[in-house]
């Protein structure tokens, strides 16, 4: 298995979720490599998204004196949807591994 590091344009919180994913699920395939940038490009820009509705409030005024909601939460919903079906296609296995067979203790 080939070792890639994060692209350098991600943030550093894109760079670790690169890291642990890559060590838990052993990406390394080149389609598969794409598909995780492409997930962690849209988490950071969902995650811009959210500092600057955080910081204007997400109603924000017009022109006209008129509140409207803030222009970038349909980028939020757009770029979380964009990473959400990035990962989707890894197809990763989310179930964690449990050691048999039938529903956990507990449960």
């Amino acid at each position: 298995m080939k070792k890639s590091t994060a692209p350098k344009h991600l943030s550093t919180e894109a760079r670790s979720w690169w890291d642990r994913l890559l060590a838990e699920y052993g990406i390394a395939d080149d389609a598969g490599l794409l598909l995780m940038q492409t997930a962690l490009e849209s988490f950071d820009r969902m995650r811009d998204c959210q500092a600057a509705v955080t910081r204007d409030g997400a109603m924000i005024k017009d022109r006209f004196d008129q509140l409207k909601p803030h222009p970038l939460l349909a980028t939020e919903r757009d770029a979380r949807a964009q990473m959400l079906s990035a990962l989707k296609a890894l197809n990763l296995d989310l179930e964690p591994l449990r050691d048999g067979v039938g529903r956990p203790p507990g449960a």
